[in-house]
């Protein structure tokens, strides 16, 4: 069992504030770090993969549905994501054969916590969308598959963080590291002395735009950077976006 665990999901590449957050004392001092998907789609892919390679056994992979995609690309085929058909192609062959062997979902038992099950999506489907509005009978159809003693799930995908109870189970989002939703920054979760934390690393968005595109040889590495580290959308417009992929009917139940 693990004292304690930084959560970083969505890092899509974008190694300064991957830097940034693994320089947060609390990520420094967790026993574990789990990637819960989505890890090197984006302007800088082969270095995010060194750097996170780089600390070793602490880290838990979890697979993201980009992560599927980005082994797909470096075999041959295509992505409809510009930065994601780019990043695939980027790829040494045991970076590929490191995300292809990653493990979804994944469970770890954490201190106050017991077992927690670790995913992207939801604990079935890597690419399924649930949302902090999705409803009750929703949460409970995409929790089905998870056994009866794991009280905290923790997901990624959305870009949103946030925690609320399904029947007295606890899921989290800890939000994105590298493309955050809702206010410009990196996004975590820390899981300590059984409290979860939702946390946002304050780093200055346009020093972390710049830095991407002083380091990627993406072509559009300034318009991602433009688009993800300088301006981020706001909850709002992602939620309205996201909310038809979680089965939702018009009327709000």
């Amino acid at each position: 069992m693990v004292a304690s665990v930084a959560v970083l999901s969505d890092v899509h590449g974008a190694l300064p504030a991957l830097d940034a957050v693994l320089a947060e004392p609390d990520v420094a001092a967790a026993e574990r770090i789990v990637l819960t998907g989505d890890i090197a789609a984006g302007p800088l892919p082969v270095q995010t993969l060194d750097r996170l390679v780089a600390e070793g056994d602490r880290v838990v992979w979890v697979r993201g549905n980009a992560d599927r995609e980005l082994v797909a690309v470096a075999r041959g085929g295509r992505s409809d994501i510009d930065v994601s058909d780019w990043a695939g192609r980027q790829l040494r062959p045991d970076q590929v054969q490191l995300l292809d062997r990653l493990p979804h979902p994944v469970t770890v038992d954490v201190d106050g916590f017991g077992p927690v099950l670790f995913c992207h999506g939801t604990p079935r489907d890597d690419d399924e969308v649930v949302l902090v509005d999705s409803s009750l009978d929703r949460w409970t159809e995409v929790l089905s598959t998870v056994p009866g003693d794991v009280r905290t799930v923790v997901c990624g995908h959305t870009h949103m963080p946030f925690q609320r109870l399904v029947d007295r189970r606890l899921v989290v989002n800890p939000g994105s590291v590298g493309m955050p939703y809702g206010r410009p920054g990196p996004h975590w979760a820390l899981l300590r002395d059984g409290i979860v934390t939702l946390r946002h690393t304050a780093a200055d968005p346009h020093a972390l735009a710049d830095a991407v595109v002083a380091a990627s040889s993406y072509p559009g590495a300034a318009a991602w950077a433009d688009a993800y580290a300088r301006t981020v959308h706001s909850d709002a417009e992602a939620l309205a976006v996201f909310a038809p992929r979680d089965g939702r009917r018009t009327e709000r139940r």
